[in-house]
């Protein structure tokens, strides 16, 4: 049976109206608003949605646009406000940070008048920015407010993989950590398929070439580009993550993925945020897991966190 939930969505650019499509067929809530500044977008994209859930096998949904102030007493916010990165710009989400500094600024100015209650899930690039600054500056509680992260980098890696010794990627473990961006990398040490450690991975699967760890760990970052410059966009596999993530909320599955939080004295790392794997239950981020890594994905993580520190000292926000 459908719950009674409440899910907003901020942002019906590309990617907004892709969490709708993931939430509605996922049946997430009851109720689902739709909020961006260009009102008839919103609009649009909620009648369009509507005339498609007579065909769900699913009780009625209610699906519509609105404005800040439904906020209140929603269960979960999904936000995809602000300009994503264009085909013709540096391929580096980092440079969206000055204009998207000011968008969640003005929507979390917005969206905190109505509550700090409701789970709040970013997406809105530069990722561990936003989540920085929108964590930090707007009195949220710790774990209530955090970005996808390094979900979508996980879910590109697992299929990757998968891909390479031909079995189902549900049957992947392993994460890919740090900043959603250019220095995300894979936590080797976390791989496994079905009980199988990465180092005997080729002893047990099928594969035409050896596992070449440098190889793979540079096309989990640009296949997303492959993504941005074939189709202008990328929308559907962050919608599909942001949803998992609200799952895992509304139906307090306990998911465990990476997700952005700011850092609080983890790995001796503070003033930043970015991905670590964590335990998503029904109060946001319920426990982040501090795994002993080896010295190399340790370094790993630091390359990262300076290069989100960076920005976020560029921008005055440290």
């Amino acid at each position: 049976m459908l719950q009674k939930h409440k899910l907003v969505i901020i942002g019906m650019g590309n990617v907004g109206s892709a969490v709708l499509v993931q939430a509605v067929s996922q049946q997430l809530a009851a109720e689902i608003i739709c909020v961006d500044i260009n009102k008839k977008k919103a609009h649009g994209e909620a009648l369009d949605m509507t005339h498609a859930t007579p065909a769900l096998c699913s009780p009625n949904v209610s699906v519509r646009s609105g404005d800040f102030s439904d906020c209140k007493g929603a269960d979960i916010i999904i936000c995809s406000g602000g300009p994503s990165i264009l085909p013709d710009e540096k391929l580096d989400r980092l440079i969206l940070a000055e204009r998207n500094i000011k968008v969640i600024t003005d929507i979390m100015t917005q969206v905190t008048s109505y509550t700090h209650d409701a789970i709040f899930i970013m997406i809105t690039n530069p990722l561990d920015v936003t989540t920085y600054l929108a964590a930090t500056r707007f009195d949220y509680a710790p774990g209530k407010l955090f970005g996808t992260g390094t979900t979508l980098e996980t879910l590109r890696l697992k299929r990757i993989i998968a891909n390479h010794y031909n079995v189902n990627a549900k049957d992947v473990q392993g994460f890919m950590l740090g900043e959603h961006g250019n220095s995300a990398f894979p936590a080797w040490s976390t791989i496994s398929i079905g009980g199988v450690r990465l180092q005997d991975l080729d002893k047990y699967y099928d594969y035409d070439q050896p596992f070449d760890k440098g190889k793979t760990a540079d096309l989990v970052v640009k296949t997303a580009y492959d993504v941005l410059l074939s189709k202008g966009w990328t929308n559907t596999g962050i919608a599909m993550g942001a949803c998992y993530l609200a799952k895992s909320v509304l139906f307090n599955t306990r998911c465990i993925t990476p997700v952005s939080m700011p850092l609080t004295g983890e790995y001796d790392l503070s003033d930043v945020a970015l991905s670590l794997p964590s335990i998503i239950g029904e109060n946001g981020v319920e426990k982040r897991l501090i795994i002993n890594f080896p010295s190399e994905e340790l370094n790993a993580l630091y390359k990262s966190a300076d290069s989100i520190k960076t920005v976020l000292k560029g921008n005055n926000l440290i």
